[in-house]
């Protein structure tokens, strides 16, 4: 008799347990994004046209911080501050960094290891560290293959997510020459560059396809022929850095 009150009691207790099992939490269902960079980020306010992206998925929209300072890399990021600040703060999903074109090889190395350092601090409020690939100048347009090498070797050694924003430009460039997408300077992106930017960032962040993104977010800002071609070649370029 003693052994069979024990196990009802036992019985009884793990019945008790299992009901009072508390659910799981909801998951957060915005796609928070914080923005780490310079006036290539800041340009055209970036963020806000991922996030306006975003709406072609009302069911997970985005949200987004930025810390962008004009000239800044990661280096400067770190020592100055903000950007560990906002980190660590935490609630992102990803966490974007952008320097120069770095296509020196000094600045290779320093790419490679400020986006390390922060990608450390970065996992440890559980998000995804990501590297928004750039470009040159036009007037060094034969820098292009060493700064994609630069943000690609960054991206690879920090396990981060990569972003081939300055391969689908180059693409979109060799398409049509005439498009506006560099501001007079010929480096800072004109809007219609920082809507191609944009496109990579959503579609790679978000898992979707770039194609037809713009007409499903309601943006008809620009001409259909742009839009066409900006998405085909971040198309190409998500396609050639998916690894």
């Amino acid at each position: 008799m003693r052994l069979h009150a024990l196990r009802l009691i036992l019985l009884l207790a793990a019945a008790a347990s299992c009901g009072s099992t508390a659910p799981d939490p909801t998951p957060d269902p915005d796609l928070r994004i914080l923005f780490i960079g310079n006036s290539l980020t800041s340009a055209n306010n970036l963020p806000s046209l991922v996030q306006q992206l975003g709406a072609s998925n009302s069911a997970r929209p985005v949200v987004v911080t930025s810390v962008a300072f004009g000239g800044y890399s990661l280096e400067d990021h770190w020592n100055q501050g903000a950007a560990l600040a906002a980190i660590r703060q935490g609630g992102w999903d990803l966490v974007v960094m952008q320097q120069g074109p770095s296509a020196l090889p000094e600045s290779r190395t320093n790419l490679v290891e400020w986006t390390g350092r922060f990608a450390v601090e970065i996992r440890k409020v559980g998000a995804r560290p990501a590297v928004y690939m750039v470009w040159p100048p036009l007037d060094s347009e034969s820098d292009w293959d060493a700064v994609t090498a630069s943000y690609a070797a960054a991206a690879a050694a920090a396990n981060a997510v990569l972003f081939p924003a300055g391969e689908a430009l180059r693409s979109a460039y060799h398409a049509n020459p005439g498009m506006p997408l560099f501001d007079t300077d010929g480096f800072h992106p004109a809007p219609l560059g920082s809507e191609g930017v944009a496109l990579v960032i959503y579609a790679v962040a978000a898992n979707v396809s770039p194609l037809g993104l713009a007409q499903r977010a309601g943006q008809t800002t620009f001409p259909a022929n742009h839009i066409a071609t900006l998405e085909s070649a971040a198309a190409d370029a998500i396609a050639r850095y998916d690894h």
